[in-house]
């Protein structure tokens, strides 16, 4: 597990060293974001109440239940785990893209649309 994290995490900063470069001269991702930017916006917020509910649901199982078994926790407990992150994961990106493309972001969007 810890190499698995090492090299997610050794990916994560390649990427985020590398995006606000390939990204700042193209006008594509600005123009998506500007159009899109109701939708993102609420589809981060869904985002982050799905991650919430995912986590209070399956919290609340085993509160209302009053006892935990190792065998419920490998069963459900990994797949509820996993569905946790990809949603937070979600609601993330979509709230770094979303300050990234605002005026003074690492898009440098501002520069390209001055009506905003």
């Amino acid at each position: 597990m810890k190499k698995i994290m090492t090299k997610a995490n050794f990916a994560i900063v390649g990427l985020m060293a590398s995006m606000a470069p390939a990204m700042a001269a193209d006008n594509g991702l600005c123009n998506l974001v500007k159009e899109l930017g109701n939708l993102l916006g609420m589809l981060r917020t869904l985002a982050f109440i799905g991650a919430g509910f995912t986590i209070a649901g399956w919290a609340w199982g085993y509160i209302s239940k009053g006892k935990v078994e190792l065998k419920d926790v490998q069963e459900k407990g990994i797949g509820l785990l996993v569905g946790f992150v990809l949603l937070f994961g979600i609601g993330m990106v979509l709230s770094f893209l979303m300050s990234a493309a605002e005026p003074g972001g690492s898009l440098n969007c501002a520069a390209q649309f001055q009506s905003w």
